[in-house]
């Protein structure tokens, strides 16, 4: 019987093949986790919690400023229900029409019987009554109906005398809100573009409708004292009162020199700029004269 035996792989040749032989490193190790940064994971969760809540308070504000807006609209709005803006004949026979506002005093007045006048530049947002009271104050945030608006109403300072337009100078003031409404018209004013565009304002009382234009604008910081002039011992003193307004001027119109030395009254349309030239609280001045005292001045010097 022939005899088996079994091969044998030379000892050398086992060695190199287990040498060769592919092997896992990782093979009875535990695999090890990635340390975790407990500080950089707070951080993380922190800043994402504090921009959800500035974006969340960013809309609520955006909201809030929305509703406020809204409110001085809709106060806006039903004031205007006593106003009629249209074309009406002047009834002299010459065929030639007024845009003067026709007003229902005696509705104003059962609204706020501090209204004295209205206020209204066609073609553009300022259509609005005007009131007075004891101080500058009252109507700064408050409507005619006694309620918070951040629009508040257009006021005659409580210097001039009552209803406007008697003094040599007469101020208004107003707010501008980014929304366009109030006095943001006038804000945009000291842009002679926009100046340019603006050929009529009307202030209506009980008793006179005030046609005018725009004489020049002009922009000053909050402390000058000098915009709130308002009688003066003569014309001389008056004239150079507005040759001094003058020089001011950011805009203005073509023949204002020539108007500025017979102008017996002027029209101040005031509201705020914050420009950085007045430390961010400036005012800004819409000199206006009557379209009557204008065309005299023009057929003095023609």
């Amino acid at each position: 019987m022939a005899r088996h035996f079994k091969q044998q792989q030379p000892e050398n040749e086992s060695r190199v093949a287990r040498a060769y032989q592919p092997q896992n490193i990782y093979e009875g190790k535990p695999a090890k986790k990635p340390r975790k940064r407990k500080g950089g994971g707070i951080l993380s969760t922190l800043l994402i919690v504090v921009g959800v809540a500035l974006l969340a308070a960013a809309a609520f504000m955006w909201v809030q400023a929305q509703l406020r807006y809204r409110k001085v609209r809709e106060n806006n709005e039903a004031l205007a229900a006593y106003v009629k803006v249209q074309d009406v004949d002047d009834g002299d026979g010459s065929g030639e029409k007024s845009n003067a506002p026709e007003v229902d005093w005696e509705g104003l007045k059962a609204v706020n019987q501090d209204v004295v006048g209205w206020l209204q530049i066609p073609d553009t947002e300022v259509n609005y009554p005007v009131y007075q009271s004891e101080d500058n104050e009252k109507y700064l945030h408050t409507t005619a109906s006694g309620e918070y608006t951040v629009g508040g109403q257009l006021f005659v300072d409580h210097l001039c005398t009552k209803p406007g337009m008697v003094d040599p100078s007469t101020l208004i003031y107003g707010h501008h809100l980014i929304d366009g409404t109030m006095f943001m018209t006038i804000a945009e004013m000291d842009q002679q573009e926009r100046f340019d565009q603006v050929d009529t304002v009307w202030y209506v009382t009980e008793e006179n409708a005030y046609e005018c234009e725009p004489l020049f604008t002009y922009c000053t910081d909050s402390d000058d004292q000098k915009v709130r002039s308002f009688t003066f011992t003569s014309d001389e003193e008056f004239h150079e009162y507005l040759k001094e307004r003058y020089s001011k001027a950011w805009a203005k119109r073509a023949d204002a020199e020539q108007i500025l030395p017979v102008a017996q009254h002027v029209l101040c349309l005031i509201t705020c700029n914050y420009y950085k030239e007045f430390d961010g609280y400036g005012r800004t001045i819409l000199v206006c004269v009557p379209k009557d005292e204008a065309a005299k001045a023009k057929e003095a010097t023609s």
